[in-house]
């Protein structure tokens, strides 16, 4: 019988470490922990260690010098099936480092060698309220604390990864509760609530969680958690609306998953899936009595890449998450993902447009997609963008965005005259840092 396994995530300092220390004194199971630091010295492994006696069962394997999402991931999979053929236990929690992306590790367990012997039972996130709080709730931006912990590749905002855990789970463990007010963590469960809509929500004090409220609840599916983020609800429910219903199955050529999948995980090809599969989902409203709003915006024109540089140096306080694709000129190949989370913005190529392709290839992919729409002379090309925020105008910001759009001059121009940015390989991500926007706010 396949070993369940739990994927513990959750930001640096979040009470990881402090949650799984008390499961393993609380719990009756058997459990073998596999704990993941990014340091050469495991410092977790040691602390968890030193609460746990082996003797009863309890097995610590640690993986240091990486992420076990992406440079380590070879090394889990030998060392999970090692550990189940060596020891007996119950259940395996693997504890990710605090850059650690939990799609990636899923997928080992779900598709790759160690799903012969294990069964992904839930994938959950340790949130610091306090920290969550300050820098995706509160309005007073002077006072948003950094995000701490390195971050290795340098190109990733840490913020856009503590919101991309958020998105990818089944169960979100609101930590340090002792530490907001009750209408502050009611704030903090909003926001959540709208980020991944399919999760549900414990919140409580030093990591404390009953075991049955992490152990055995069985409710992972990669397809299903993987597609259930807010921001990828929004452009699917702006799909439906429309009669041509083209997010269904939505392939920009060349590149990779656009659903998800925007970091370590570099199985990159040809004619993969942008889209979002329907799941028929009761979709979560946001909680209206916060002013939480979910919004889409969607155009089949480009940006000027100099104004919408701009305008994510100065995007408005109350913004919390927005993503989706862009097109930006001077880029007719490049399908670009931006993401923005907390207050630092990232671009990122993540595949090609469908209409930059030979037209053999074209054809190919468009035989394919009968309700993919198409503009005769852009072809694919479009920004769709999910918007969530807190008291928004989203009025304004449409505003805003539609004045980064080429004007009817412009798009006669020569696009490759633009002073531009924006990436153009994969390899490439442009970033707009805190500073950036803090300096806009001064020169303003």
């Amino acid at each position: 019988m396949a070993i369940p396994v739990t994927i513990l995530c959750g930001e640096l300092g979040a009470g990881k470490t402090t949650l799984l220390s008390g499961l393993l004194e609380s719990s009756d199971r058997e459990i073998g922990l596999v704990v993941n630091d990014v340091g050469a010295v495991n410092v977790d492994a040691d602390l968890v260690e030193a609460r746990t006696d082996l003797s009863t069962g309890e097995e610590v394997l640690a993986l240091e010098n990486g992420c076990i999402c992406c440079s380590l991931s070879g090394d889990l999979s030998r060392s999970v099936i090692r550990l189940q053929r060596e020891r007996e236990f119950d259940h395996l929690v693997v504890e990710a480092s605090g850059v650690g992306e939990p799609e990636p590790i899923a997928r080992q367990f779900v598709r790759g060698p160690a799903a012969g012997v294990y069964d992904l039972e839930s994938v959950v996130t340790v949130v610091d309220a306090r920290r969550f709080h300050d820098r995706f709730v509160t309005s007073e931006t002077d006072e948003v604390p950094a995000i701490e912990g390195p971050d290795e590749t340098g190109t990733r905002p840490l913020a856009d990864l503590v919101l991309e855990q958020v998105e990818f789970c089944d169960l979100l463990v609101v930590n340090k509760c002792d530490l907001v007010t009750e209408t502050e963590r009611d704030r903090v469960v909003a926001v959540l609530e709208t980020l991944q809509p399919n999760a549900a929500v414990r919140t409580t004090e030093y990591g404390r969680v009953d075991p049955d409220d992490l152990l055995g609840i069985e409710c992972f599916d990669l397809e299903e958690t993987g597609e259930s983020a807010g921001w990828k609800r929004a452009l699917e429910d702006e799909s439906v609306a429309h009669t041509h219903d083209e997010g269904n199955d939505h392939d920009h050529g060349e590149g990779h998953d656009h659903g998800h999948s925007e970091g370590h995980d570099h199985d990159r090809g040809e004619g993969h899936d942008h889209g979002h599969d329907h799941h028929d989902h009761d979709h979560a409203h946001p909680h209206e009595e916060y002013g939480i709003e979910v919004d889409t915006y969607r155009r089949r024109r480009p940006f000027h890449p100099e104004r919408f540089a701009a305008l994510l140096a100065d995007l408005p306080d109350g913004l919390v998450r927005a993503k989706g694709l862009c097109w930006i000129a001077g880029r007719e190949r490049q399908a670009i993902t931006m993401s923005f989370a907390g207050s630092e913005t990232s671009l990122e190529v993540t595949g090609r447009w469908i209409a930059s392709l030979s037209a053999e290839r074209q054809e190919r992919h468009r035989s394919g997609q009968p309700d993919l729409e198409w503009d005769e002379q852009w072809g694919d090309r479009e920004t769709r963008l999910a918007l969530i925020g807190r008291d928004l105008e989203i009025g304004a910001l449409t505003d805003r965005l539609d004045d980064c759009l080429l004007t009817d001059d412009e798009m006669d121009a020569d696009w490759t005259a633009f002073e531009n940015d924006a990436p153009t390989a994969m390899s490439e991500t442009a970033t707009v840092s805190a500073d950036a926007r803090e300096q806009t706010a001064e020169n303003r």
